[in-house]
């Protein structure tokens, strides 16, 4: 293979052969690719694309650059959840439990931060003990066991993913549909998925801003997808305010426990997204959909669901009592600041991504993949768009690891809402794509 004649080829705008999409997929697994060659291929891929049939050549050569999983032995479907990305997007640390209270199995691959977005892995990570990376053995035990597991991508899943989603967070090409559809799918596929509901954000807080950006990514998931012979629907959900009212890692995961424990006003927002995506993953798994609303509803009311997350926690080496103690065991800044408004009115709008970089820059993201995440930093009690303030009262609260990190923070914050007149409101869930 020669790397180099593939990055120029993608470089001219020509489109690439499965062949050469295969041999590169295969160079980035083995390491005949080099980082800086991977880098060059996501820009050009970013800059030209790589076309429909392309992206599904390319999709499925890094699936096809490890191991795929197949589960025969589960006497129920494999039913898994992806989200592009958002601010306080939490919703897979309550949706995969719930999904397997329901009696589906949820072997879910899940991601770390990539840009101004938290990932699942660290989220969860910040629970002490808990340790993401598995072996497949181990891997497949849980999900028998408990009903589902969130782990990372190991060596033999999607290696060819674990290179390229490495560099792309620090080459600024996240923002590829191509790219985005490769690495998404790449590690569903290869988990053996089933049946697969996609959560597409757009708005200021979501990679895609517009919905016709939305649009033409959720299109391309759902198209590679089903044509991958996984039955896929995507729904269209808004980012123009934080799903759940706090950003970070330790903070948002225990919103989650929150909401697992039964408490829906901790987050409303955050328990709808997770009804509806839990209804449309069970609907494709064959729940007629009378019921599905029901059992995902009732899954998260009866405890549950909780059961499964704590059944989970301990089996990845986590603490055996998250349900009764959870507040003891996640980390807490030492410092937590509020942030007042300047000023009386409406919440107007809402930089996401800002609010997102802003717990980057305070330690809880990556800049360079070689960052070490503190999971206590964020920020908790964010006010929602909409919502009506007055001057001097708390639009959020900064957890910081210091009193200047906490003043810089507070700064960002201030820049990052803007008050004014009501604005209008987007539904949560704005179109589905099936």
């Amino acid at each position: 293979m020669d790397a180099r004649a593939i990055i120029a080829k993608l470089r001219y705008g020509k489109e690439l052969s499965t062949a050469e999409l295969q041999e590169f997929a295969q160079g980035l697994a083995t390491g005949q690719v080099s980082d800086a060659q991977a880098g060059a291929f996501a820009m050009a891929a970013c800059l030209n694309g790589l076309g429909p049939e392309g992206r599904v050549a390319f999709t499925e050569a890094m699936r096809d650059s490890g191991d795929v999983l197949t589960w025969a032995d589960l006497p129920g479907p494999i039913v898994d959840k992806h989200s592009t990305g958002g601010i306080g997007d939490c919703v897979s640390l309550v949706l995969a439990p719930a999904l397997a209270a329901c009696g589906v199995y949820v072997p879910m691959i899940s991601g770390r931060g990539l840009g101004h977005t938290g990932g699942t892995l660290d989220k969860l990570s910040a629970i002490p003990g808990l340790q993401t990376q598995l072996p497949e053995q181990r891997l497949r035990q849980i999900v028998q066991d408990v009903g589902c597991a969130i782990v990372g991508s190991t060596g033999q899943i999607a290696p060819a993913d674990k290179v390229l989603y490495r560099v792309r967070d620090v080459t600024s090409t996240v923002e590829s549909i191509d790219l985005i559809t490769a690495s998404i799918l790449s590690k569903k596929l290869a988990a053996g998925t089933q049946a697969l509901v996609l959560d597409v954000k757009v708005g200021t807080g979501a990679f895609m801003t517009t919905l016709p950006e939305a649009e033409g990514l959720a299109r391309a998931l759902v198209d590679t997808a089903n044509g991958a012979g996984c039955h896929t629907a995507a729904l269209i959900t808004d980012m123009n305010t934080p799903l759940a009212p706090a950003v970070g890692n330790a903070v948002e995961t225990a919103v989650c426990l929150d909401v697992l424990s039964g408490n829906i006003a901790a987050a409303p927002r955050l328990h709808e997204l997770v009804v509806v995506l839990g209804a449309r993953a069970l609907v494709l798994s064959g729940t007629p959909q009378g019921e599905a609303t029901q059992k995902i509803t009732e899954a998260l009311s009866s405890g549950k669901a909780l059961a499964h997350f704590t059944a989970m926690v301990a089996a990845m080496g986590g603490p055996p009592d998250m349900d009764a103690d959870w507040r003891t065991h996640l980390p807490k800044a030492p410092v937590q600041s509020p942030v007042l408004a300047k000023q009386d009115g409406y919440v107007a709008r809402i930089d996401g991504q800002a609010l997102g970089r802003c717990v980057v820059a305070m330690g809880g993201g990556r800049k360079v993949e070689t960052d070490r995440i503190d999971p206590a930093v964020g920020l908790t009690d964010t006010v929602g768009l909409g919502a009506h303030v007055a001057r001097g009262q708390p639009i959020c609260i900064v957890h910081a690891r210091t009193d200047d990190a906490a003043a810089q923070a507070a700064e960002a914050v201030q820049r990052a809402y803007t008050i004014g007149d009501a604005p209008d409101i987007t539904p949560l869930v704005v179109k589905e794509v099936t």
